[in-house]
């Protein structure tokens, strides 16, 4: 996109973790940022700690709710005309065995890290086919590696992959372009970790951000659709 003053981006989950990194790295290559949160109160309060109202949005949306959505997209809409890049970012993970699982998390996770991103993307593909956007989804290693505990993570980020390379070929003829990011250890509050100078060897937030700023900065004649990303060297006992 070259040029990414003002260009206009939506960031699903981009209260904290990974979206609030990606958002400040963003808001100081100077565009303007939506972020939203199931919680409005927790999407004002990281607003608020990002920057000011002309470049900060924050919305309330459930990404597992269509209509959810698409209101958050008519809002960025209203208040800046365009939507040049959306960012499908919020997710859950519930780790137990298939046999113990519980139905209400295996459908939580289903719905928010999969239906979630066809959501997302469903919502602002018109306004991205105005734009010739980007379209950027967050997956994991899980989406690649399969683990014990982790058979609907697994099957959501599997999909998630899916979804995003799949949706690649179908809006490369409207110039939108489309990846996917597959992170490993991030230092976040993921699975009830508490940030702490322990995660010092893991990415942090702000280099997914530095990541997002890479593929947006790329050559339009280049796509890199699927990036996977780990931490330089695992962590020491």
């Amino acid at each position: 996109m070259n040029d990414l003053k003002n260009k206009v981006v939506y960031i699903t989950g981009g209260s904290k973790g990974i979206g609030y990194g990606i958002a400040s790295k963003l808001l100081e290559a100077g565009m303007k940022v939506a972020i939203s949160s199931r919680l409005l109160e927790s999407a004002e309060k990281a607003a608020k700690s990002l920057g000011s109202a002309d470049n900060v949005l924050a919305i309330a949306s459930d990404v597992s709710k269509i209509g959810d959505e698409k209101s958050a997209v008519k809002k960025i809409l209203d208040k800046w005309g365009k939507l040049d890049v959306v960012i499908a970012n919020a997710g859950v993970g519930h780790f137990a065995p298939v046999d113990q699982i519980s139905d209400n998390l295996w459908h939580e996770m289903v719905n928010t890290n999969l239906n979630g991103v066809y959501h997302s993307l469903k919502a602002s593909v018109e306004a991205l086919k105005k734009s010739k956007g980007y379209y950027i989804t967050l997956a994991s290693l899980a989406g690649t590696n399969f683990f014990a505990n982790g058979a609907g993570y697994n099957a959501t980020k599997f999909g998630v992959v899916g979804f995003t390379q799949a949706a690649m070929l179908d809006l490369r003829p409207y110039d939108i372009k489309v990846s996917t990011i597959m992170p490993g250890s991030v230092a976040t509050n993921f699975n009830g970790n508490e940030p702490s100078k322990e995660d010092a060897w893991k990415i942090q937030p702000e280099d997914i951000g530095e990541l997002v700023l890479d593929l947006l900065n790329m050559n339009p004649r280049t796509l890199p659709s699927k990036i996977e990303v780990r931490p330089t060297r695992p962590d020491k006992k």
